[in-house]
């Protein structure tokens, strides 16, 4: 224990010394010589606004410059630091009224290049960086229009100035989201200048990289992360269409993602119009992002029952989803949540059983919570979750993960079945969960079974099995302890399982983005009493 606190002092010291060294370079006149060596050119190509609709969320009322105080904007000290990401991105420019003045927003942007022309770590932040450039691009309308000389090569040079401090710190940028969006910059940087193709093949050969970094042999993030997927589709169907607007060929690398992609969007959305709240997930607009790839002639089609770890079964009334995937490697494993076997089952549209979702925010227990296997529809051994995780920075990775040892997919047109086993909990307790599920559509009854596999004998184990339902769902608990009645809009269903005593708690939902409400749900408990254990509980339509 000594020896490891002692490596850990020497690791962070030395990391500190590093981070030291680095910003007093990055601040230093030699750097801003670096960056500084452009060539000073106009556009000739000026990409549409309306193109990063998929990504930008409008204002339904336009804002009017001219109706809204400019003066002192970037000596504000009292700014938060997420009201500063907003204001130093520029993405507010896209909430702009075009009848808004193009002199007062060439002056913010001129009063912003007098505070800002050399780097510094608060404006110059990597992914503020990225958007402000695709964001005085894309806004071209109001930020070069109708502007005299010195300004365009002002605003051209400070372009290109930004674009180097991109190139030269994209390799260490700790998040490869934000990698993307810096590698869209630096493309979107080289269509739009003549003679600076560099930043065009730079960024092209940097996009392959990323894609070989974050995409497994069928084109799904090794993350596991269905949020990752679509964030990757829509900066690759973006950058698309940037190339096509510019009337350059588009590269086939391109191409051949955003058909694997869109395989994955059509799984894990498409199909079945739901979100699926694991790993990282949460409540979408996805549907606003539908409208978007119809406008521009995207489709998608996957009939898979199986893609990315993740099973879906699914009729015009009722779809299941289980989580069948193994753990991610650490490294991609920062939004991964330890849900194996977890399961949602949709009625009409509804989500019947559902999973908590996933809290990112401030709150670190809560993005601990909602990392464990207890925030998901499935089997918790002695109220420990199905993985460990340690904290790495500010994020919480694997460090001991599992693997599915089995499964078995049935998809008939009056029999459904999955059947997956992992070995999360054979570490600790030399015992394996498997998990069966069977659908009989005739009768809208599922049969589950959860086997707890044992390989020592006489082995008391405490059981937790877990199904959430979202917060306005409402259950009631029948007189005789044996039936749990599921209100479910104008639906009633019943839960039941004889062996073993079922109840209601009450827990925290995590759906909706950065924030949690009550939510309850039904739990079987128990303590194993032979060597394999079965579970059996039924859900039945009424």
């Amino acid at each position: 224990m000594i020896l490891r606190n002692s490596l850990n002092f020497i690791s962070q010291f030395s990391s500190n010394i590093i981070r030291k060294i680095k910003n007093i370079y990055l601040n230093s006149n030699y750097y801003d010589k670096k960056i500084s060596k452009v060539n000073i050119e106009d556009l000739i190509y000026k990409p549409s606004p309306h193109l990063l609709s998929s990504l930008i969320k409008y204002q339904k009322k336009k804002i009017n410059l001219d109706e809204i105080t400019t003066k002192n904007l970037w000596d504000n000290k009292n700014i938060n630091q997420k009201n500063f990401k907003k204001l130093n991105n520029f993405y507010w420019f896209f909430s702009l009224d075009l009848k808004s003045s193009k002199k007062n927003t060439q002056k913010i942007i001129s009063e912003w290049i007098k505070k800002n022309s050399k780097y510094n770590s608060k404006s110059w932040e990597f992914d503020l960086t990225s958007k402000r450039i695709i964001a005085w691009l894309s806004n071209h309308k109001l930020t070069i229009e109708e502007s005299d000389r010195d300004y365009l090569n002002l605003f051209n040079r400070i372009i290109k100035k930004q674009t180097n401090h991109l190139m030269s710190e994209i390799n260490n940028s700790k998040i490869v989201d934000d990698k993307m969006i810096g590698c869209s910059a630096i493309i979107l940087v080289g269509l739009c200048y003549k003679n600076e193709k560099k930043y065009l093949l730079y960024g092209l050969s940097l996009l392959k990289k990323i894609s070989t970094l974050v995409f497994d042999n069928y084109g799904f993030p090794k993350s596991r992360n269905i949020k990752q997927l679509i964030f990757y589709l829509k900066y690759f169907i973006l950058i698309r269409e940037w190339f096509k607007e510019a009337q350059i060929e588009i590269p086939e690398h391109i191409n051949e993602i955003i058909y694997y992609l869109g395989q994955g969007y059509a799984f894990v959305w498409q199909n079945t119009k739901t979100d699926i709240l694991m790993n990282g997930n949460n409540i979408s607009d996805n549907f606003e992002f539908d409208q978007y790839l119809k406008r521009f002639s995207y489709t998608f089609k996957n009939e898979n029952k199986e893609f990315g770890g993740y099973t879906v079964l699914y009729n015009k009334k009722i779809s299941i989803i289980m989580d069948i995937g193994s753990t991610p490697s650490s490294k991609f494993s920062s939004k991964y949540q330890s849900g194996a076997l977890s399961f949602e089952i949709n009625s009409n549209g509804k989500k019947l059983i559902s999973n908590c979702g996933y809290y990112n925010g401030s709150n670190k227990k809560l993005v601990q919570l909602s990392k464990s296997t207890a925030a998901h529809s499935t089997l918790i051994i002695d109220d420990n979750s199905s993985c460990l995780y340690n904290k790495n920075n500010e994020n919480y990775v694997v460090t001991n993960g599992l693997k599915i040892l089995k499964k078995d997919i049935v998809f008939e047109k009056d029999y459904w079945k999955i059947n997956a086993s992992h070995d999360g909990y054979h570490r600790k307790y030399n015992t394996t969960h498997e998990r069966k599920i069977e659908f009989y559509p005739l009768q809208f009854k599922f049969i589950g079974t959860d086997k707890i596999l044992n390989k020592k004998t006489n082995q008391n184990i405490k059981f937790d099995i877990r199904f959430h339902l979202e917060p306005e769902i409402k259950l009631m608990k029948t007189q005789d302890n044996k039936t749990i009645l599921i209100e479910l809009n104008d639906e009633g269903w019943k839960f039941t399982c004889n062996k073993f005593d079922i109840n209601i708690d009450n827990g925290l939902y995590f759906g909706n983005k950065n924030s949690y409400t009550q939510n309850q749900n039904i739990f079987i408990s128990g303590i194993t009493s032979k060597q394999n254990e079965n579970i059996v509980w039924e859900l039945t339509k009424i």
